[in-house]
């Protein structure tokens, strides 16, 4: 038996097998279970491997008690009902976390956690995001089902006889995660890192020191916990580091990019979530501090995370069918159901955003340049015998002539602080109102995709008349931003913008709701704790982080070495300091303004303040650079701080 166990499989979740390899495994000595609630949170706790051993059975059955006040459950577990239980998941992989800075006295090894997938359960109903997501994927394969029965036309789109019934619908999914790397207490010099960029001097290098030693460890590692991974590289954020006077390099500052094999739709995000842990903490082993920020760094590429999805089902034949690949692939893109589920994503596409883009760093990744999707829009390749990837739209159609089960959707919109279990939920709610939708119509693959490549101002029976869903163009360059927001929706620009949608397309949310997968409480709940997130960040971090940024912006010439150009260089950084920060008695600054507004709860005000205040901050770094250039003295360091 190996020394160390990494993974329990669900056939290992009895009482006997349990019992069995705990107690051969004595270095693991605690159990967590591990809930995500609505704001992606999740839950960590010490129990002693003996009380579980002892009392697992109750573990099983009733779990673990829990104030509900301590979890993001806005409106759900009140102070008067706070009470929550989490009870465990038997149906997906088990992980063992080590601690290998705490060694077992007994063994000489890692002191170990066995962390156990949970659900949040307030008054018997599961209300956290994995029980949502479990919802979406039964609710989803369910109608799949009932689709299959009363539409036979279905069959022959996919090559499917008669004689051949459904085993299992799998739902499969996978994420790419990207994130930033450095040594401790370095500050970034944005225009080393912008001009490095344009250059691409780091795309696909070489790691070298500690991150390539650390990055080859947390590959080595996922393949231990039968997570499979498939490569992991450079992207194209970052500079070289330097080499210390011990040899060794520092100043690190790189974009690194992971990638593991997918996997069905609740593991792929449980292994994220553990994913994530193991990257964080492997690299702190080799003294590099790691941030999941999606936008690190004003000016230069942010990190996104990819949510790719796909739909296979097995036939009691033995054979393997993905539902989105046509039966000739070299003539269409699609299968019927391919068509719907696109559809139904692009349609639906406001209500879905809010779980995918929901924090103030987000957003700040969003930006046209930067290969940030912001146009619900999607391109399904140039042509159907050569498959093609357009990297400017929200949702692109991944495909392989040679490998059918390949088909699926990348989502390209979402980024590390997405909570990947609510993103898929919604996706495949949007995905199935398509596909019923489509299926129903009795169109066949050609006739839907000359739906889905309507014009503007095309009227169809599913997508809206005055929508664009379909371009092949870089919609960046291709297109003017005033006919990017006609064709294809004005996206929004701040957390209130988006979570505004839930309002302004209430409709949709029916779609959620559909099959009682998503509640009317838990969006509100969710609205609310998206709400609450976004104005305690522009109060408590933000407009201080912006203050602190303002008062470093400091008069530095002297009057020996100074010319007219300083002064008037001067004068337009200190007019835009007083108006971000400084109050007069008859006008307040911006900063004033914003707070006012978050107190009165005016968040159409603060919205558009925030706007304001962003485009302002952005050009008072642009002044303050300007003017230093221009001086013989030295001030502060150029640059920013990378993160915080």
């Amino acid at each position: 038996m190996e020394p160390m166990l990494y993974c329990l499989p669900p056939w290992t979740h009895s009482r006997e097998n349990l019992t069995i390899l705990l107690k051969a495994h004595p270095s693991i000595q605690f159990v967590s279970l591990v809930a995500v609630d609505l704001g992606g949170n999740d839950t960590d706790e010490k129990i002693p491997i003996s009380l579980f051993i002892d009392e697992m059975e109750r573990f099983f059955n009733v779990g673990v008690q829990t104030d509900g006040s301590s979890v993001v459950l806005h409106g759900i577990a009140t102070l008067n009902n706070a009470k929550v239980d989490l009870v465990p998941d038997l149906s997906v992989n088990w992980f063992v976390d080590y601690n290998y800075d705490h060694i077992c006295s007994s063994t000489g090894l890692p002191i170990g956690t066995l962390r156990i997938p949970a659900f949040l359960v307030h008054n018997s109903k599961k209300v956290d995001s994995r029980s949502i997501l479990k919802r979406a994927i039964d609710y989803f394969t369910s109608e799949i089902k009932v689709l299959f029965n009363q539409y036979p036309h279905i069959r022959e789109d996919l090559n499917i006889s008669m004689e051949e019934n459904i085993d299992d619908i799998v739902l499969t999914s996978a994420t790419e995660l990207e994130f930033w790397v450095k040594t401790p207490g370095d500050s970034a010099d944005e225009e080393k890192l912008s001009t490095s960029q344009m250059l691409k001097e780091q795309y696909w290098k070489r790691t070298k020191g500690s991150v390539r030693t650390a990055l080859e460890e947390t590959i080595l590692l996922l393949n231990k916990y039968g997570i499979e991974p498939e490569i992991g590289h450079k992207e194209v954020g970052g500079v070289s580091a330097k080499i210390g006077v011990n040899g060794k390099l520092n100043h690190v500052m790189e974009q690194l990019e992971i990638v593991w094999r997918y996997s069905t739709a609740i593991q792929a995000a449980d292994n994220e979530l553990f994913i994530r842990e193991i990257i964080e903490e492997t690299f702190k082993r080799h003294g590099l501090e790691v941030t999941f920020m999606a936008k690190p760094i004003e000016g230069v590429a942010g990190s996104g995370k990819h949510i790719h999805v796909g739909v296979g089902i097995r036939l009691n034949s033995g054979r393997y069918i993905n539902i989105f690949t046509p039966k000739n692939k070299n003539t269409d893109y699609m299968s019927i159901l391919g068509w719907g589920g696109l559809s139904g994503i692009l349609r639906n596409y406001e209500v879905v955003n809010p779980f995918i883009t929901s924090t103030n760093d987000a957003f700040n990744r969003l930006k046209p340049g930067f290969e940030a999707p912001v146009c619900i829009v999607s391109a399904i390749g140039h042509s159907a015998d050569i498959p093609s990837r357009n990297r400017t739209v929200l949702i692109g159609l991944i495909r392989d002539i040679n490998n059918p089960r390949a088909t699926r959707f990348e989502v390209r919109s979402s980024n590390p602080s997405t909570n990947t279990y609510l993103a898929l939920a919604a996706l495949y709610q949007t995905m199935i109102d398509g596909i019923k939708a489509m299926v129903k119509s009795g169109m066949t693959s050609k006739e839907l995709e000359i739906e889905f490549s309507k014009g503007q101002g095309e009227e169809k029976f599913y997508l809206e008349k005055d929508r664009v869903y379909r371009s092949e163009e870089d919609v960046f360059e291709y297109y003017t931003e005033e006919e990017r927001r006609s064709m294809f929706g004005i996206p929004p620009v701040t957390v209130w913008e988006n979570i505004k949608n839930f309002d302004l397309e209430s409709y949709k949310i029916q779609i959620l709701c559909s099959g009682e997968v998503f509640s009317q409480a838990i969006i509100d709940s969710y609205r609310q704790a998206t709400i609450t997130q976004w104005v305690t960040e522009l109060i408590g971090r933000i407009i201080p982080d912006n203050i602190d940024l303002v008062r470093s912006c400091k008069k530095i010439h002297s009057e020996d070495t100074t010319n007219e150009l300083d002064e008037v260089n001067w004068k337009n950084v200190n007019e835009l300091r007083n108006c971000l920060m400084k109050d007069s008695l008859d006008r307040k600054a911006l900063f004033s303004r914003m707070r006012e507004g978050i107190e009165l709860e005016n968040y159409d005000l603060t919205s558009k303040l925030q706007l304001e205040m962003n485009e302002k901050i952005t050009l008072l770094k642009q002044l303050y650079i300007t003017y230093r250039r221009n001086l013989f003295e030295e001030g502060s360091e150029e640059g920013s701080y990378f993160w915080h």
